[in-house]
């Protein structure tokens, strides 16, 4: 299945889907449950966000296989209640089945970085002039004082 830009909503402004998604797998019905469904399958996909240090595009490539497990939301299950381990990596659904679209955002949103970077060097951006520390180097010096501390400082 290939999914074009914007054929997932992820419901985030500063995240984009800048390739094709590829995904392939197969969806189960797990015997001996109750409506208990796991899909297994292999995703690829180019995610762009904004850096979080310097606002520039960052580029998120995600390429990997996942496992995901869906129970119907029956006898309580999905209501805020008190979970054993087994169930902390469960998704739930209502209705018939699943949509195999929020199963793809799932994961990817689920497998990438907390921390959304352009790269490990980048030196964001200055606190006092608001450039782009990986464009320009600026000429502001001084490190922010916390004037919380100054009383402190005249102890002697």
């Amino acid at each position: 299945m290939d999914l074009p830009p914007g054929a997932i909503e992820f419901f985030d402004p500063k995240l984009r889907q800048a390739g094709p998604l590829r995904a392939a797998g197969k969806v189960d019905l797990v015997t001996g449950s109750l409506g208990e469904i796991r899909v297994k399958g292999h995703a690829k996909v180019l995610m762009e966000a904004d850096c979080d240090r310097c606002l520039d595009p960052a580029r998120l490539p995600l390429d990997s296989d996942f496992e995901l497990y869906y129970r119907p939301v029956s006898e309580g299950y999905g209501e805020e209640t008190a979970i054993d381990q087994s169930e902390a990596e469960m998704g739930f659904y209502e209705g018939d089945g699943i949509e195999l679209n929020d199963v793809l955002r799932e994961y990817i949103l689920l497998s990438l970085p907390m921390q959304r970077l352009c790269g490990d060097t980048c030196k964001g951006i200055c606190p006092h002039c608001g450039q782009n520390r990986n464009h320009i180097q600026c000429q502001c010096q001084g490190e922010a004082v916390d004037d919380r501390w100054a009383a402190l400082r005249q102890l002697k």
